[in-house]
């Protein structure tokens, strides 16, 4: 039934309940499954970056690191279990839903497994969050993980 099995991520307190799910499937199903996290460039332009171009390498290189933290702690999760699932780890930049939109049309996913928040604030009320329009315009079945209020 599932076959590649995409978890998006952003590293945020709260994720391991989705990616354990995604997991579990991938499993279930022998399938490989994919950590994708997505840097937001926009997110870093609405802070008020202002420099030139090192400065916005400087500016973006800590936000690379976290994304690449977030898809190794999948690939880690799944290297404790007690089954073989095999974890592609992949960072990249974009608006988050239609990277994710956009890598699971890539990959050919059959599901794409995520949280129902992650990172938050004023402009994420504003704009709708990221999980709600995957949901939204996704072609393929999204099954969201309500993550646990802190």
């Amino acid at each position: 039934m599932y076959d590649t099995i995409l978890i998006p991520t952003d590293g945020s307190s709260g994720t391991e309940r989705a990616i354990s799910n995604g997991l579990d499937i991938a499993q279930q199903y022998d399938a490989s499954a994919h950590a994708l996290s997505v840097i937001d460039i926009a997110e870093l332009l609405e802070v008020g970056y202002g420099g030139d171009r090192s400065d916005f390498e400087a500016a973006i290189e800590p936000l690379e690191d976290d994304a690449k933290r977030a898809v190794e702690a999948v690939d880690t999760q799944a290297r404790r279990m007690d089954g073989d699932v095999d974890v592609l780890p992949v960072v990249r930049e974009g608006e988050p839903y239609e990277t994710i939109l956009a890598y699971a049309d890539e990959i050919d996913a059959d599901l794409i497994v995520m949280g129902t928040h992650g990172r938050h604030g004023l402009p994420r009320y504003l704009l709708g969050s990221t999980t709600e329009r995957v949901v939204r315009t996704a072609e393929i079945p999204v099954l969201t993980v309500r993550m646990p209020a802190d």
